[in-house]
């Protein structure tokens, strides 16, 4: 894994450690040694929105982008580059017991617009096993986004693995998934994602309304933690199947030592009677 400085943006390095800014639309990078992350704080409300309006077709309200930089319920990190935002992930961390509603991503300007993916659609309720969804978390990706003149570089990397480093620590073994949705248009998505072993989950009819139209997504997940999805009939087979040809082993193993009791007592009763000089 590539190496990072994690900082806070109220606590950065000092301007001798960091290169001049320079406009980043035209410097591409040359190492990912040279980026650093940081969570948002307040102060990159602006910055992040204009990034954002630039990647993404969906228009989030402004509460979006003010919780995003200050709750702390959200892990919101930034990849910096010469002082300058060059990529974000955010992603939340829920209860699985909460991916029960049925809701669309409507895209608007109304501050109702968080509340209203407060939910995930019916799809999504297959991510884990029912006997393990009871007391089971997941961790949802809701953005993750590198600067055009910046990606194949590895930020996009630098910032999941962060994510995948923070859920599977002692404290956050409950997270048993990392999930999220994607339009099925977005190719070069899918194709990092499904690169990071990330798999297709389900398919999202109309699950976007972007600009008055309606786009398919998809949903992607990945396990951690020992979680694994619901299993299938040659799942079952498969796990009865090792268990026989584990007790298969274990019956030869058995019957190896019965058969060397037998031979040592049998030796031993020979001995008594003197039939062995």
């Amino acid at each position: 894994m590539a190496q990072f400085t994690l900082y806070n943006k109220h606590n950065a390095p000092p301007n001798n450690d960091i290169i001049t800014r320079v406009d980043c639309e035209h410097v591409p990078l040359c190492s990912v040694n040279d980026v650093q992350l940081r969570f948002l704080v307040p102060d990159d409300l602006t910055e992040v929105r204009t990034l954002c309006q630039e990647w993404f077709p969906i228009d989030y309200p402004l509460s979006w982008y003010e919780d995003i930089t200050s709750s702390s319920r959200f892990f919101a990190l930034a990849a910096v580059y010469n002082l300058a935002i060059i990529g974000l992930i955010v992603a939340e961390i829920k209860p699985y017991r909460n991916v029960n509603k049925e809701v669309i991503a409507n895209i608007s300007d109304s501050d109702e617009f968080y509340t209203r993916l407060s939910g995930f659609p019916m799809q999504d309720k297959g991510i884990l096993p029912d006997s393990m969804g009871r007391t089971a978390d997941v961790g949802y990706i809701l953005s993750l986004g590198v600067h055009r003149s910046h990606r194949r570089n590895g930020i996009g990397s630098l910032l999941l693995d962060a994510l995948m480093n923070h859920l599977t620590t002692v404290e956050r073994h409950a997270v048993k998934a990392i999930f999220l949705h994607t339009l099925t248009t977005n190719q070069p998505a899918i194709f990092f994602y499904e690169k990071r072993r990330f798999t297709l989950h389900s398919f999202l009819p109309y699950y976007y309304n972007i600009r008055g139209k309606g786009k398919d997504g998809f949903t992607y997940v990945t396990y951690i933690n020992g979680g694994h999805p619901p299993w299938t009939l040659l799942d079952h087979f498969k796990h009865y199947a090792s268990k026989l040809r584990h007790t298969g082993s274990l019956c030869v193993w058995m019957a190896s030592r019965v058969q060397q009791m037998v031979r040592w007592f049998y030796h031993k009763l020979l001995t008594r009677f003197n039939v062995i000089e």
